[in-house]
């Protein structure tokens, strides 16, 4: 078994990528629309060949499943799950990149037979890093993060995703939301991040990808929050199947709100 990759030198990969192939200014860079509607720059290549490269002069021997990647190869790389591989997004929020919105964020994760062991998100525009390593807790910047006190949905900021959602669910929350306020920030990786530190309480999306929720769930439970999809079911990070996914910044605010969102699926 291979051992476990150092966390800090991941999270330098991804700040000097970072660092190195963004723009000052990210208005009207030139972007591609992909065959699922989002889009895509030069950029987002640019960054995975970069951090690709870089984790291989680390570590040849653990291969990398990238969202830029054509399908057919990301699935050639889940063969690999058993020994390990690296999952990268290696810019999520690619729209608000592409208008200038400052929301969005690279991520990489470390997942060994369909378990994320260690998980690095870095915000460009907030010099952030975020970071994970299973079973020895969350951190910002080196600083760990504390579990979200907040006990009642009717405190709560949420960020909902309503693209994927059931139209009766996305009706209730419109007309009948159980929280305070509501957001979506357009990253899925930060919306993971924001939530593990309590920037936002509660979490829903219809249909994430692997790349999308493989660091940001490590994060999130390590910081004690709570994920599963609507359905009460684990996320898994074993396939490329779109998932659903509720969450919660604590616990107690997990059970009330799934159990919110379960029965507005009837």
């Amino acid at each position: 078994m291979l051992p476990v990759p150092n966390i800090q030198t991941l999270q330098t990969i991804l700040i000097e990528a970072a660092q190195s192939q963004l723009p000052d200014d990210s208005h009207n860079i030139r972007c591609q629309a992909k065959a699922d509607g989002s889009l895509v720059t030069q950029i987002d290549a640019n960054l995975q060949n970069e951090i690709t490269q870089k984790l291989a002069s680390y570590w040849p021997e653990i291969v990398l499943l990238g969202e830029e990647m054509p399908h057919q190869q990301q699935m050639s790389m889940l063969a690999y799950s058993e020994q390990g591989l690296w999952v990268l997004d290696p810019l999520d929020g690619t729209t608000n990149f592409t208008t200038g919105f400052p929301v969005y964020g690279l991520s990489l994760a470390y997942v060994r037979n369909g378990m994320t062991e260690l998980a690095v998100i870095y915000d460009p525009n907030r010099q952030e890093c975020f970071s994970a390593e299973l079973g020895r807790g969350a951190f910002l910047n080196g600083q760990a993060i504390t579990l979200n006190t907040v006990t009642t949905l009717q405190e709560c900021v949420a960020n909902i995703d309503y693209k994927r959602l059931t139209e009766a669910l996305s009706s209730r929350l419109v007309s009948c939301p159980p929280y305070r306020s509501q957001r979506n920030i357009g990253s899925c990786v930060l919306e993971w991040c924001w939530l593990a530190i309590g920037r936002i309480q509660l979490y829903l999306h219809g249909g994430q990808q692997l790349w999308d929720h493989a660091a940001g769930r490590l994060i999130l439970s390590e910081a004690g929050g709570v994920a599963s999809r609507i359905g009460g079911n684990e996320i898994c990070s074993d396939n490329l199947i779109k998932q659903s996914a509720v969450a919660a910044s604590n616990p107690q605010l997990f059970d009330q709100w799934l159990d919110w969102v379960q029965q507005q699926q009837n």
